[in-house]
C-alpha cells in the first residue's frame, strides 16, 4: 500500500492502536504528525518513525479542546509541507454501570471521544477546503459502536455517535471530494483493554484477566486484535485505494459482531 507524499496526522498517537496506526502509515511511505496529550511518548514515536526513513512532528494537545485540534493541524501543515488525511485516534474508555454514572464522567468522555471527534472532522475538512484539495478523515469507532455493551453503555453511547458524525460528515463534504470513514476495532491488546479488565475485576469480582479471556474466547479467528491489525485497515483507507469509499464504519475485530 503505498501513501508516499501524503502527510497524516494521527491522534492519541502516542501509544496502542494510535502508535501502531503511525508505524504502518509510516512504512507505507507517509509522513506522520503525531498528536497526543503525553509529550514523552510521541517524542519517543517520533523516534520510531524516522528510523523507519520518513519524517515525523510532534503536536502536544488535548482533542477535546477545539482551538488545540485546529492548531495541531496547522502545526502540521507547516511542518511537514502539506495536509491530506487526519485520523481522529483519541478517545477513552469508562467502565461503570449506568445508575452509577456521574454528570462529571459523561462530560468528559463526551468532550473526549464525541467533540474531538467533531473538531477533527471540522478542522480537517477546513484546511482541505483551504487548500483546495481533496482529502480524508478517518474516525475510531468501536464494535462498541455496533452493539451496546453492559458497564459500557455510555462508551458505546460515543460510539455510536462516531458513526452517525462519519455518516453525516460524509454527504456533508462528499461535493468537496472529501471522504469520511470509520474504524471499528474489537478487543485488541493495549493498555486501555488492561484498564477495562481492572474494572470489570472490580464491579464484578472476576479474577484480573478473566474478563479479557472471555471477550477473546468469543473472537471467531481465535486470538486478540494487535494494533497491526487495526493499523492494515486504516492504512488502507488512508490510500487512494479507498477513493471511492466514504461514511463507511468498517468493522475490524476477527470475527465479533456481525453487521
Amino acid at each position: 500500500m503505498s501513501l508516499n507524499g501524503k502527510v497524516i496526522l494521527v491522534t492519541g498517537a502516542g501509544q496502542g492502536i494510535g502508535r501502531g496506526i503511525a508505524l504502518r502509515l509510516a512504512r507505507d511511505g507517509a509522513d506522520v504528525a503525531l498528536v497526543d496529550l503525553k509529550a514523552d511518548k510521541i517524542e519517543a514515536v517520533k523516534a520510531e518513525v524516522e528510523a523507519l526513513g520518513r519524517k515525523a512532528t510532534t503536536f502536544v494537545a488535548d482533542v477535546s479542546v477545539r482551538e488545540q485540534v485546529y492548531a495541531a493541524i496547522d502545526h502540521a501543515e507547516k511542518e511537514l509541507g502539506g495536509f491530506d488525511v487526519i485520523i481522529n485516534n483519541a478517545g477513552i474508555a469508562q467502565v461503570k454501570p449506568l445508575a452509577d454514572v456521574t454528570p462529571e464522567d459523561l462530560q468528559r468522555i463526551l468532550h473526549i471521544n464525541i467533540g474531538g471527534v467533531t473538531w477533527g472532522i471540522q478542522a480537517g475538512a477546513a484546511k482541505f477546503k483551504a487548500r483546495g484539495q481533496k482529502g480524508k478523515i478517518i474516525n475510531a469507532s468501536s464494535i462498541a459502536g455496533h452493539e451496546g455493551f453492559a458497564m459500557l453503555g455510555v462508551y458505546s453511547a460515543t460510539k455510536f455517535a462516531v458513526r452517525a458524525l462519519t455518516q453525516a460528515a460524509a454527504k456533508e463534504y462528499a461535493s468537496a471530494g472529501i471522504t469520511v470513514n470509520a474504524y471499528c476495532p474489537g478487543v485488541v491488546g493495549t493498555d486501555m483493554w488492561v484498564e477495562i479488565d481492572e474494572r470489570f475485576a472490580e464491579l464484578t469480582g472476576a479474577p484480573k484477566g478473566a474478563t479479557y479471556e472471555k471477550f477473546v474466547e468469543g473472537i471467531a479467528l481465535g486470538r486478540a486484535q494487535t494494533p497491526e491489525d487495526v493499523a492494515a485497515l486504516v492504512t488502507f483507507l488512508s490510500s487512494d485505494d479507498s477513493d471511492y469509499i466514504t461514511g463507511q464504519a468498517i468493522l475490524t475485530d476477527g470475527g465479533m459482531v456481525y453487521r
